[in-house]
């Protein structure tokens, strides 16, 4: 007979905001934001702690729409490297609970309690309610549980239920799904975004429950009429969620699987109108994903650029890849290349957003040698420098066109997924 699990989804309530509190006594009792340049007062809403959502502020907004809603909102600048930081230190909390442990995002993580239970008595709330008080004891941040036997119902549990109750921590039981899940509005349904929402609504599926109890086949019927033959996948993913249905293991490492590429993209602090000017972020790009493949073991023979420009009503651009003729992580070949993807599929407009990926990777200790290649010297060349900026820090060495008006390393040097460190 199969065990039952039980699994939670941990997630921490305004978590950029919440560390900033912990760490800063000034900022009780105020309203904080995390987001953009404080001394601008520009950019997004990244993180809201619960004083300023309580005066409308919502995550994703303008930092201008939130000063208006609350003119005493302080706005803090974000720090990613103090995030990981403190993340990994509630992770390994977890991990002293359970090694079955897997994160979904940063303030995000799945643990399987069920070989953990009899150190609680089987209580699965009273080991939430435990380590809640561990992490908010160690990190001064504060952390809701979703409780099911699933990893979808347990972030069911979260965002609809243990977000919005005193102790933060709630059980959905799958045999009780018509009492609770199944009352929601479809809105609510985990990945239902507005349009899909909307395209239930024509099809007259007005709850969760409306969609669990459509019979899968006539669902799938329904959804071909709206998207096309290939949407039966969706069709059975959405049916699966609004039932409760999930077989998926809580996987520890699970992001720690090879990649199948290696890319970066960066959106620009203005219009590039020039080739000149791509052509400097191309070869900045290219230099930090050739540098992620070199520290990975990686050669890549596949190499993609893509430009896209700002308009989104009316977009512009191109994406590109090209097979080179042998794998390879200098930068230098990879940059070649990408310059001519560049050169032969840009139409001119202004590009406000560039990306460089380099996959179809090989090892890069097996690779085979021709009469005149140059890749030793490369390699030898670049090995020493990616030693060096290991060591001191991306900037400490820099190619000359990166300190023109066009170039974006030692900006970005200073930012963590686009925002500071």
């Amino acid at each position: 007979m199969a065990v039952k699990r039980t699994v939670m989804l941990a997630d921490c309530q305004s978590f950029y905001a919440s560390v900033e509190k912990s760490q800063n006594p000034d900022y009780a009792g105020k309203p904080i934001v995390v987001a953009g340049d404080p001394e601008r007062r520009s950019g997004i809403v990244l993180a809201a702690c619960p004083l300023a959502k309580e005066k409308g502020v919502t995550t994703a907004e303008r930092v201008g729409e939130a000063v208006a809603k609350c003119p005493d909102l302080i706005i803090v600048r974000p720090r990613m490297a103090e995030y990981i930081r403190v993340s990994l230190q509630i992770s390994d909390i977890y991990r002293s609970y359970t090694d079955l442990v897997e994160p979904y995002s940063i303030d995000e993580q799945f643990i399987d309690a069920t070989g953990s239970l009899h150190l609680f008595g089987g209580n699965v709330e009273e080991m939430a309610r435990h380590i809640q008080q561990q992490v908010l004891s160690e990190t001064g941040i504060y952390c809701r549980f979703g409780i099911a036997e699933n990893k979808i119902l347990a972030k069911t549990a979260c965002d609809n239920y243990a977000k919005k109750n005193a102790s933060g921590i709630y059980i959905l039981e799958k045999d009780r799904l018509s009492e609770s899940l199944w009352k929601l509005p479809i809105s609510k349904l985990f990945m239902a975004g507005n349009r899909v929402t909307y395209h239930f609504h024509a099809m007259g599926i007005e709850t969760i429950g409306d969609l669990a109890a459509t019979p899968l086949e006539r669902l799938k019927q329904l959804m071909r009429r709206k998207f096309g033959k290939n949407s039966d996948i969706n069709a059975e993913l959405y049916w699966r969620i609004a039932n409760g249905v999930d077989d998926s293991p809580v996987t520890p490492g699970t992001h720690e699987s090879p990649p199948q590429s290696i890319g970066h993209q960066m959106t620009l602090p203005r219009d590039y109108g020039t080739l000149e000017e791509i052509k400097v972020v191309v070869l900045e790009l290219t230099e930090l994903v050739c540098q992620r493949c070199r520290s990975k073991g990686f050669m890549g023979q596949v190499i993609a650029v893509g430009c896209q420009g700002a308009d989104f009503d009316r977009p512009t651009g191109f994406f590109r890849q090209f097979k080179m003729a042998d794998p390879t992580n200098v930068t230098n070949h990879v940059y070649k290349e990408a310059v001519r993807l560049l050169e032969r599929h840009w139409d001119g407009n202004p590009v406000r957003k560039v990306g460089v990926t380099l996959g179809q990777f090989s090892n890069s200790e097996q690779y085979q040698l021709s009469l005149f290649d140059d890749r030793e010297r490369f390699m030898a060349l670049e090995r020493a420098t990616d030693a060096l900026k290991e060591k001191y820090g991306d900037t400490v060495i820099m190619r000359a066109v990166s300190m023109t008006q066009a170039g974006q390393a030692r900006d970005r040097s200073g930012k963590i997924g686009g925002h500071y460190k």
